[in-house]
């Protein structure tokens, strides 16, 4: 569903808000740190939250853009029975690409965009994942994965997964962490 942006016409000089609206890494709204636990606001955001021409995610509240800190993607996912949806709802459609970052966190680059799957989804992904020989992937294999090291090629069902620098993940996938004036 597409962000309402029919107040804008009515007042098109409202200033945006920055450092206000954040999404952690479990895909949870806070509001200057506090998370949002309201239902009907929990519902509001999601429903209106988007990306700009800038690479920037906000929240549309009326006639104002409300600006995303995102602790690290746009979206955060989470299993719901065969497939992933993201924090919003949102069918995340298909997986293109899997990346594991120097953290350990697993990144799913799908048709909805970049986005980090949920931690509390993260020891099941993980024992889903096989190496080369079909084989349950050791302790040994992920941290070696995790700090560059040579290792045997991982896979998650179909996929390969791959390694990305936390650091390179707003830049390739094109989007501004913590939008500013």
């Amino acid at each position: 569903m597409p962000v309402d942006l029919s107040a804008i016409a009515k007042w098109p000089n409202v200033p945006a808000c920055y450092d206000w609206l954040s999404l952690d890494r479990r895909g949870d709204w806070r509001l200057q740190g506090e998370r949002v636990t309201h239902s009907g606001l929990i519902q509001f955001i999601n429903r209106q939250y988007g990306c700009d021409e800038s690479c920037c995610w906000f929240l549309q509240n009326g006639p104002q853009r409300v600006f995303v800190a995102l602790a690290y993607t746009p979206w955060v996912f989470r299993r719901d029975g065969d497939s992933f949806v993201s924090h919003t709802g949102a069918a995340a459609g298909d997986i293109k690409t899997i990346y594991l970052d120097e953290e350990g966190s697993v990144l799913l680059e799908t048709s909805l965009g970049i986005g980090l799957l949920n931690d509390r989804d993260l020891p099941a992904f993980l024992d889903q994942c096989r190496q080369n020989d079909n084989a349950a992937v050791c302790e040994e294999s992920w941290l070696g994965m995790m700090s560059g090291q040579t290792v045997s090629t991982i896979h998650w069902k179909h996929l390969t997964v791959h390694t990305i620098q936390r650091s390179d993940v707003a830049g390739r996938f094109n989007f501004q962490p913590n939008p500013q004036p």
